[in-house]
């Protein structure tokens, strides 16, 4: 079998490799609980190349990525339950149903008035796929009750958060300015400090992440990703970090042969270093 540009190769090697006697003992063993993770950690690696602004790699990874929505569709077509067609079709059947001002009648829409009809046509999906997953003898989803439903569980902390305020935002239940954020941030520290002289540890991760939750909602109230901003931070921590170490390593020493204090005027050069100072 060779390599091949069609997507007709990828689902026949895919059908290959779960083949029972002659396919791949790896593959034929997972199902779609054992591959979730790596469906995951291939979308993370796919948003990783993009922050590096690496296109050859991210060729790679949207290949990975492609890979696990193969995967999962060739397991539902074992089981009888769909095939990778149909997952084509119902996300084309989506595009065309959301844009009506590209695909319909709609024209000339403002772009608040794209986003209002964008969410009349996902309520609308929302309402058919539970009435499809009754018909089925499906019960509801868990997360699907009520009018913050639907947003999955599985996502990042910080990003379900952000999407959970927002979409109370939409029926006015929300601060109306930045600042009011930043106050109730401040009492949420206060309530940490609280907490933390307690000693309770349940009292006091409940107010660290009411802590986290509302500085994930000042970042909504600036258009800022939590996940995309605390990233970044990441990196920044891990290159003044690598710095301190390579700075020791000149001096011929390790990180535990240095004092905090020294680590710490080792940080600010690098900070100041990485501001051109």
């Amino acid at each position: 079998m060779t390599p091949s540009s069609d997507i007709a190769r990828l689902l026949e090697i895919m059908a290959a490799l779960r083949t029972p006697k002659t396919g791949c003992p790896w593959d034929l063993e997972q199902d779609f609980a054992s591959i979730a993770p790596y469906t995951l950690e291939e979308a993370y690696e796919v948003v990783d190349a993009i922050e590096r602004g690496d296109l050859a790699d991210l060729r790679d990874e949207l290949g990975d990525l492609l890979l696990q929505v193969v995967f999962h569709a060739r397991m539902a077509e074992e089981q009888g339950a769909f095939a990778f067609p149909e997952v084509v079709e119902a996300i084309t059947r989506k595009l065309i149903r959301r844009h009506p001002h590209v695909f319909g009648e709609a024209k000339d829409l403002t772009p608040e008035k794209v986003k209002t009809l964008w969410d009349e046509i996902k309520r609308e999906e929302k309402s058919e796929r539970h009435r499809a997953r009754e018909t089925m003898g499906h019960a509801p989803e868990p997360n699907d009750a009520g009018f913050l439903g639907g947003i999955p569980t599985a996502l990042p902390a910080l990003t379900r958060a952000q999407k959970l305020t927002g979409k109370a935002a939409k029926v006015g239940f929300d601060w109306p300015d930045a600042a009011q954020v930043i106050d109730k941030i401040h009492e949420e520290l206060e309530e940490v400090k609280d907490a933390s002289s307690s000693g309770e540890r349940d009292r006091i991760e409940d107010e660290i992440g009411d802590l986290l939750f509302s500085v994930t909602n000042l970042a909504r109230h600036y258009g800022i990703d939590p996940e995309t901003a605390l990233r970044r931070t990441n990196a920044k921590f891990e290159r003044r970090f690598g710095a301190i170490e390579e700075a020791l390593k000149r001096q011929g020493r390790r990180l535990d042969d240095a004092s905090l204090e020294e680590m710490e005027n080792l940080w600010v050069q690098a900070k100041l270093s990485e501001r051109g100072v």
